[in-house]
Order: C-alpha cells, then structure tokens, then sequence
C-alpha cells in the first residue's frame, strides 16, 4: 500500500491553522498537531492513501483529542507553560470546532461529520449556536493594518456589519503604532507585509509591548507562516477571503483571548 506521508506534510500548515485556532495558541495548537503525527506514525493505517487524506487527517486529530482526557489545573507546579495537557482544561465546545472546520477551513457539512464522527443534527445545531453566540459579542474598537485600499475598506465594512468600531486604518508601520497609542483599539486585524518594505508582524510586535490584544493577520502565503519552526500567529487567514472567514477569525480570537486595556 503506498505511504500518505507525502500528502499529509502538504496539508499540515492547514491542520496547524485550526489548531491554533480551536486553541488560541500557537504552543497548545502546535503540540496537539504533534501527538496528531505521532499516532499516525505508530499507526499508520488510520490514514488511507487512496482516501481523502485531508479529512482523514483532521479526523485522527479529533480522534487524539478526544482521547485526552485528564487535564493538569494550571496550578500545578513544574508543568511547562507549552504542554499539551495544560490546555484541556480550556478546550473550546464542540459549536467552535464546528465553525472552525465550515468557515475557516472551508470542509462540506458532510465532512464536518465524518471528521467528529458526530451526527448531521448535531453538528447543524452546534453550527447555529456558534454562529448565534458569534453575533452577541460585545462590540470592541478594531485597528486595521492593510496597504491595499480597496481591501482595508472591505474589512472595514464587515467589522462595521459584525457590530464593532474601526478605530483606524493604517498602511505603514509608524502609522500603525500612532494609531494604537491614540485610539486604544482592543483587536488588531493586520496584513503581514506592507509596501516600501514595512511589516505588519513588525507593527503588530511593537504594540504588543505595551498591551495584551488579540491579533488576527491576513496574508496571501499562509502555509509561509504555518510552519511551526519560529514564532507564528495563532489567528491566520488567507487573501482572498469570504466573509465568513473573517467574521469566524474574529469571533474566535475575541472568544478565547479578550483583549485587555492598552497602557
């Protein structure tokens, strides 16, 4: 039988991306996609080659999810603030891992099932939830990082549509830092690169000293970014996207890290 490794290493940015998501860390994420590797590797049966590997993928890290099953309280002495087991405590419910999956990473309602092994009305009740409690969150002021007019003016107009306030816009990094100190926003949506050489990851960096916000960047290269060699974004998207992906991100990045007051 031939080996799925090859096409399993293609769609693991992808599978890094949900988990950080799902998780709201690039750490707890990254060391759930590697226990994930690792029960592929001492059965490498679980995946079938002449299947769909993506979701057969995404499937077995459900499967190693759920199998985890005694969180350590974060109280606990001597636990590395990385481990995988010290995020199980928080795991998001099941309505997020449903949004997460449709919107974000793009999977059929079909699929949705097969990947949770969860029947079709549970899975469209937990969608409708997700998306229910998406559209009560309390409103926060946004700061935009995007060079591209036309593309920081179509995020503008969903922040506004999901309820929140575009504090500022801004196409270069000294802008973006005079804008977070003068508007005080309480999330960042940020393109990774900007024109004449500035840095969105840069800009976003230097905030960040000052004030602990949910960040959410938008790049045309995620899989550039999903690696998990160096210090990466918990909360990516890819250019172009819907709608729905964005208002998914958004929600998400506010629901497991609250944004706290700029200094």
């Amino acid at each position: 039988m031939p080996d799925a490794s090859a096409e399993i290493v293609k769609f693991l940015p992808y599978l890094r991306r949900y988990a950080r998501a799902l998780l709201g860390s690039q750490d707890r994420g990254d060391e759930y996609v590697r226990v994930c590797l690792e029960a592929y590797l001492a059965e490498p049966e679980r995946i079938n080659p002449d299947g769909n590997i993506r979701l057969q993928l995404f499937a077995l890290f459900h499967d190693v999810w759920s199998l985890i099953d005694e969180p350590i309280p974060e109280e606990v002495p001597d636990v590395p603030a990385n481990k995988l087991v010290q995020g199980v405590g928080r795991l998001p419910p099941r309505q997020r891992q449903v949004l997460l999956l449709i919107s974000l990473e793009g999977f059929s309602f079909d699929e949705v099932t097969r990947i949770l092994s969860a029947s079709p009305d549970e899975v469209r009740r937990e969608l409708d939830a997700a998306r229910t409690e998406l559209s009560k969150q309390t409103s926060v002021r946004v700061l935009i990082i995007e060079d591209e007019p036309l593309i920081a003016e179509d995020i503008a107009g969903l922040v506004r549509e999901m309820g929140h306030q575009v504090c500022g816009s801004a196409a270069r990094e000294e802008e973006a830092l005079r804008l977070a100190r003068e508007t005080l926003p309480e999330l960042i949506l940020a393109d990774i690169q900007l024109k004449g050489g500035d840095s969105g990851i840069r800009a976003v960096q230097s905030i960040l000293r000052s004030t602990n916000l949910p960040v959410v960047f938008i790049t045309g290269f995620p899989e550039r970014l999903l690696t998990g060699e160096q210090l990466e974004p918990a909360f990516l998207i890819a250019k172009p996207f819907q709608p729905e992906v964005l208002r998914t991100a958004i929600g998400q990045a506010l629901a497991v890290h609250p944004p706290h007051k700029m200094n």
